[in-house]
């Protein structure tokens, strides 16, 4: 399991936990910014609403006539109501609906201090109604409504004042919203933790399964089941573990044919050699024949080095094609003319079939050369005795098309993608197992390089595998 050291898992984190961080700032900025401004004013004309009948009676009515008008007014705002007279000295004062007596309340002499410093006291003295919502910076501390009564015949002024209830309900809802804050970063970033590990989890054991295949643990797979991306990752994972056992395979396998191979015509060189030099030095026939096949043996064991170096380098990208223009005949009967002792030894024909022996080509003629070649060696060993493989050439609009045709029993549709791949034997089982199994990704190493399409196709018990060259004109 991925530990909080782990840097993906660490960044997983920190991601959830800004969005969180974002949605609390969001969150204290809705608080301040719109909710309490909202609210205080929102409370403030709910207070106008509820004096709107009073105030339409105040406009023809002596406050003094209903000596429960002052404690009603005060119980209907939430807070505290002043009566001063014109000049700004304190008639009466109720908190709540009670008259309370301001000398013995240092609080109150406060609140009324404060009142009358204000710029809006002046134009309520002017005989000009107010409204206010009280706030310092961000923080709202209540609202206040100042209009003109009439009071025991004198004009008088009302001071409805609501700070403390509203400050109170402001600043319980601050403690409420930090404590929230608080708790929500505190689930939020044990959630992160978890959800961060949850996510991270397959990505680690799909890099545990890399790294062993990587160790040569072949056998190593992610075994994840799910259908997101993750899952797709860990079956691509999945195949190409199965591919690198497979390949591990057939490089073994290639490894032992290929010693197999090198050590029957070493040995043959060996025994020979020793035989000329200790029985048929003088016997100058017997000596040409063992001389032919330890040469005929050599070249053997230098057309499979040469084909392992050469398709190593052309993986590599070291060998670049050297295109010019050249008889495509030529080179059919070249490489016929070379496979013909090869196949003579078990009584097989090579005949060509083509009827323009003009054609031009625009292609590496070595490299071809090899392809023919290839391909026809991989006939010899997969035609039976006293048979015969025929090499035809035929001409469309735009295409030149090669094939080297023999006759034998169909490779099987599974396996016909396959044979072009590296190690892999070209057709099923055979008598003659000759090669080193990559004659056929040569010949598709060398052909893709050309920019040519290539196949093979079995029908009526013939097998040709082919390759087509565009038309180009010199």
């Amino acid at each position: 399991m991925p530990s909080l050291g782990s840097r993906m898992v660490f960044r997983l984190w920190s991601i959830m936990m800004l969005l969180v961080l974002f949605g609390i700032g969001f969150m204290w900025i809705a608080q301040i910014w719109l909710f309490e401004q909202n609210y205080a004013k929102a409370a403030l004309a709910e207070t106008e609403k509820r004096l709107e009948p009073v105030m339409k009676d105040l406009s023809t009515q002596d406050l003094a006539d209903d000596s429960h008008l002052l404690p009603f007014m005060s119980h209907l705002s939430g807070g505290e109501l002043i009566l001063l007279d014109q000049e700004g000295k304190l008639i009466q004062m109720y908190s709540m609906g009670h008259r309370i007596n301001v000398q013995q309340r240092k609080e109150e002499r406060l609140i009324l201090d404060i009142i009358t410093r204000r710029e809006e006291f002046r134009e309520l003295l002017d005989g000009r109604p107010y409204r206010l919502v009280d706030q310092h910076q961000d923080r709202v501390f209540g609202f206040e409504l100042g209009f003109p009564v009439t009071y025991q015949g004198e004009p008088c002024l009302v001071i409805l004042h609501n700070m403390v209830k509203l400050k109170t309900a402001l600043d319980l809802n601050r403690r409420q919203l930090i404590l929230m804050s608080v708790l929500l970063t505190a689930a939020a970033s044990v959630l992160a933790l978890l959800l961060s590990r949850h996510f991270t989890r397959p990505v680690f054991q799909i890099k545990d399964a890399i790294d062993k295949l990587a160790h040569n643990d072949f056998l190593a797979r992610p075994d994840l089941k799910r259908n997101d991306e993750l899952g797709q990752l860990s079956d691509s994972v999945e195949k190409l573990a199965q591919k690198l056992q497979q390949v591990d395979l057939l490089r073994k396998e290639v490894i032992a044919n290929v010693s197999h191979e090198l050590r029957s015509p070493l040995a043959v060189i060996s025994g020979y050699a020793e035989m000329v030099r200790d029985i048929t030095w003088q016997d100058s026939s017997q000596r040409e024949e063992d001389l032919n096949l330890i040469i005929s043996e050599a070249s053997r064991m230098s057309e499979m080095v040469t084909d392992i170096l050469d398709y190593s380098q052309l993986q590599a990208g070291y060998i670049h094609l050297k295109k010019d223009w050249y008889h495509l005949y030529d080179i059919l009967e070249s490489e016929i003319c070379l496979c013909r002792p090869a196949a003579g030894q078990h009584r097989i024909s090579l005949d060509l079939e083509c009827k323009d022996q003009e054609t031009l080509l625009y292609i590496d003629a070595l490299k071809i050369s090899q392809v023919i070649r290839n391909l026809l060696y991989n006939a010899i060993n997969h035609t039976g005795e006293g048979q015969a493989i025929t090499v035809t050439v035929q001409h469309t609009p735009e295409t030149i098309r090669v094939a080297v045709i023999n006759p034998g029993a169909p490779i099987p549709e599974e396996e016909r993608e396959q044979i072009w791949e590296r190690y892999q034997r070209s057709q099923h089982q055979s008598g003659r197992r000759l090669g080193t199994g990559i004659g056929l990704s040569i010949v598709s190493t060398i052909l893709d390089a050309h920019g040519m399409g290539y196949g093979v196709d079995c029908e009526a018990g013939m097998t040709s595998f082919w390759f087509s060259c565009p038309i180009k004109n010199p």
